[in-house]
């Protein structure tokens, strides 16, 4: 959340999800790009912890859905929205 609020401040310019991998997920299949765009991610050491706060920047405004990953899940992940990525 610290993050969001020196890159950015609105939250709902951002996505939030979770993954086991998030350089694959952030670069190949959101289109982030990787040295100039605005992006973040933090291993949560658990897919329960993952799960809550995705919820947490959901709740906060970040777009995303719940639900995603699988039991390997323990990665947070957050971008910038641009006119390029895909959501």
């Amino acid at each position: 959340m610290v993050h969001i609020d020196q890159h950015g401040g609105d939250y709902r310019n951002w996505y939030a999800g979770i993954t086991a991998d998030p350089r694959r997920r952030l670069f190949n299949e959101h289109n982030v790009d990787e040295k100039n765009g605005q992006w973040i991610f933090r291993d949560a050491g658990s897919n329960a912890a993952a799960r809550q706060a995705e919820d947490a920047l959901h709740a906060l405004g970040c777009k995303g859905g719940p639900g995603g990953g699988d039991g390997a899940t323990r990665f947070v992940y957050a971008y910038r929205i641009t006119p390029t990525t895909i959501e």
